[in-house]
């Protein structure tokens, strides 16, 4: 039971580290207008692994992986839209 509690918190921690390192790009992009040095395909990659992270997350019922993918994918699809907006 404390194994499970212990793990669900590490789940948590670390969906809150991969996600929350996305917003200081997303600022810059949005302030700066610019991405001239973000790949297009390495985004759209991302975004389409982050929707199968998110799908796989709502499968499994895994609040963690929901949370943290909902969010990163969120971020992801506006310095996407941006890098195609601003190209």
């Amino acid at each position: 039971m404390i194994l499970s509690l212990i793990l669900k918190y590490i789940g948590f921690f670390a969906a809150f580290c991969t996600t929350i390192s996305f917003l200081p790009q997303a600022i810059k992009v949005y302030k700066s207008k610019s991405t001239k040095d973000i790949s297009l395909y390495m985004f759209l990659i991302f975004t389409i692994g982050t929707s199968c992270w998110l799908v796989y997350g709502v499968v499994i019922s895994s609040v963690p992986i929901i949370l943290a993918n909902t969010i990163t994918l969120i971020l992801s699809f506006f310095i996407l839209i941006y890098k195609i907006r601003y190209k």
